[in-house]
């Protein structure tokens, strides 16, 4: 690392140790929810009303007057909500409360004369005000399709919540009405009309009222979702990319991951002196940096600064994916955050490649082969082929994606031929027949494409897309291939790559990245303690869904040095946290609500990429 990183200064510390969990919002968050809890059980289940417990029940936030199930069903319900963002230091959330309290206890003053009830809402609300400060979060960045998201949860959890109360009042249904009977009379209550189930005595009036409490709340949580102002999710500007470039071009050799930052799905905040900068992505309260800041080395701190600050405005976790050891004793000393190896980056110097030897004989077998086959490689940038063909890479890429979902956010590009990527290297496999085929069959370095191929996409059997990795390096973004192209096709294009580096002036090749590899190396050699091959055993098991082993294995034929990689976090217990968050940004995880084709927005910007494994085959991903 070419400067010294500058101590921080306390302010800066005291600064930089954010977001820690807050005394005083965990308490009141704990009290919203213990409240909450009673309250709806007493809406709910009329064995509890009648219960020792109701006696303080009655008292709480919600139990008021004559409508006491609905309200306090209704308030049940609004206090849970409350408390995950009271936990959260959600501003809009200390709002609500503030104004939800004052009610409560003028409602049990004024229909219960109740001052016990009037002091338990008072003891809830002196804590707010008195700390109102630390209440200072700020919305999250979310799109209107949130508003969709609850109107389906809310309206499930209502209708189960629904089938409860109707079900709990047995000794006054009248008759013996079926599911379905019952389930239709919820539907109806949820919209304020009455079912084909009756009851006896008053219940009749009170389920009619919890049920259209429960409605109602999904009406106007839902609107309320879907008319506030939008908070647009994460892009690169124009501007904040054309900043980004004039960083990497300058310090862009110093992280093999630092081209990934253009990812125009990702949010940025840049140092004071703009000399440096941290690009991330939100998911689910997660603020998801990757690989090390851009820029000087000396800026870094300002930049992490600036990160940490935002992830306090907003009550955001924050956390680091893939940052080299350099960048986690940097994150680590300026924010007092901890750090955990992740797994290896695999490098190989071009100098130092060679097919010869006995540990490559398996590889140079496999090239050999393929070549025999009818197979031939060419390698260039993407400024060196025509707009034709790169639509065709484009299209075949995307048809050979092995999943559904695209995949790929720290180590991965998410477009292929952007103008602005004009220095990537491609490297593409053909399937030359006949006399078409070159003589040696090795890696043909420029143009040669024949636009008179037959098929879908030509003789294109597999793609390789590389970004630029500083003036003299290379970085793998993906491998496709035809499921119907022999196996090897990536062995191939990588031995082709490495052999045509030196003509492009580069001299070291980042491949993929293999999490907890030194675990499955020392797990599998002699004299490895029971831990250790316990470890082993439980990665191995675990590769059944994300080919952890596979990858290892595949980067290992290359005989790289190993680069190791970090994950950056605030405490442990973020830990499960931060790694779902990670596999959904990845594209392993998808929590989003499945929608109809036609419903689905269409990005405009790029998006992640997607990596096939299969027989011979790695991904590029974190």
């Amino acid at each position: 690392m070419s400067g010294e990183v500058p101590r921080q200064s306390t302010r800066l510390r005291r600064v930089l140790n954010g977001p820690r969990p807050e005394a005083v919002p965990a308490l009141v968050a704990r009290a919203c929810t213990l409240v909450g809890l009673l309250d709806i059980a007493a809406g709910v289940f009329p064995r509890f009303r009648r219960s020792r417990m109701h006696a303080l029940a009655e008292v709480l936030p919600g139990a008021l007057g004559p409508f006491a199930a609905a309200l306090s069903l209704s308030a049940g319900v609004l206090l849970l909500l409350l408390a995950h963002g009271l936990r959260r230091r959600k501003r809009r959330a200390w709002r609500a409360a503030v104004v939800l309290l004052p009610a409560g206890a003028i409602a049990q003053f004024t229909y219960r004369h109740s001052l016990v009830g009037v002091l338990i809402s008072l003891l809830l609300l002196a804590p707010l005000v008195r700390h109102r400060d630390e209440f200072s979060a700020l919305p999250d960045p979310r799109s209107r399709w949130y508003a969709l998201g609850n109107f389906v949860l809310m309206g499930a959890g209502s209708l189960l919540l629904g089938l409860v109360i109707v079900s709990v009042h047995t000794r006054h249904i009248v008759g013996d009405p079926s599911l379905s009977d019952r389930l239709e009379h919820v539907l109806y209550g949820l919209f304020g009309f009455e079912g084909p189930v009756d009851y006896t005595g008053t219940t009749s009036w009170t389920v009619g009222f919890s049920l259209g409490a429960l409605g109602l709340l999904t009406a106007i949580t839902t609107i309320y979702l879907a008319l506030r102002p939008e908070h647009p999710a994460a892009r690169l500007t124009e501007d904040d990319e054309a900043r980004l470039r004039a960083l990497l071009d300058k310090h862009g050799g110093r992280d093999s991951l630092g081209h990934f930052a253009l990812r125009r799905d990702k949010a940025v905040v840049f140092s004071p002196s703009g000399k440096a900068a941290v690009t991330y992505r939100v998911v689910h309260g997660v603020m998801l940096a990757s690989g090390d800041p851009i820029g000087d080395v000396e800026a870094w701190p300002g930049a992490i600064e600036r990160f940490m600050d935002e992830a306090r405005t907003h009550s955001w976790t924050p956390a680091v994916m893939g940052c080299s050891e350099t960048g986690a004793e940097v994150w680590t000393r300026e924010t007092g955050l901890d750090a955990l190896e992740l797994g290896d980056e695999a490098v190989v110097d071009v100098a130092d490649f060679s097919l010869a030897g006995r540990a490559m004989r398996n590889v140079r077998q496999m090239v050999k082969r393929i070549e025999r086959a009818g197979y031939e490689t060419r390698v260039r940038r993407v400024h060196d082929l025509g707009e034709g063909e790169l639509e065709r890479v484009r299209r075949a890429a995307d048809s050979w994606r092995g999943t559904d979902t695209e995949r790929g956010f720290s180590m991965a590009l998410g477009r292929i031929g952007d103008a602005a990527d004009g220095d990537c290297l491609i490297a593409t496999a053909h399937r030359i027949e006949g006399a078409a085929r070159s003589a040696s069959g090795r890696a043909v370095v420029g143009d040669g494409w024949d636009e008179g191929e037959p098929g879908p996409y030509g003789d294109l059997k597999a793609v390789l897309h590389f970004v630029p990795w500083g003036p003299d390096g290379a970085s793998l973004d993906l491998m496709r291939r035809d499921r119907s192209a022999d196996p090897g096709m990536n062995e191939l294009l990588i031995v082709a790559a490495l052999q045509a580096a030196p003509r492009y002036g580069i001299q070291r090749v980042s491949l993929n990245f293999a999490m907890f590899r030194s675990a499955l190396a020392r797990g599998e050699k002699i004299g490895a303690g029971p831990v250790l091959r316990a470890w082993r055993g439980l990665l191995v098991f675990l590769s059944r869904w994300f080919q952890i082993e596979s990858l290892y294995k595949f980067n290992a034929k290359f005989r790289p040095r190993w680069e190791p990689r970090f994950v950056v976090y605030a405490a442990s217990r973020d830990l499960p946290r931060i790694g779902l968050a990670a596999l959904q940004a990845e594209g392993f995880v998808n929590l989003a609500l499945p929608l109809p084709r036609f419903l689905r927005r269409r990005s405009t910007t790029a998006r992640p990429c997607a990596h096939h494994v299969a027989e011979h085959q790695g991904i590029r991903a974190a």
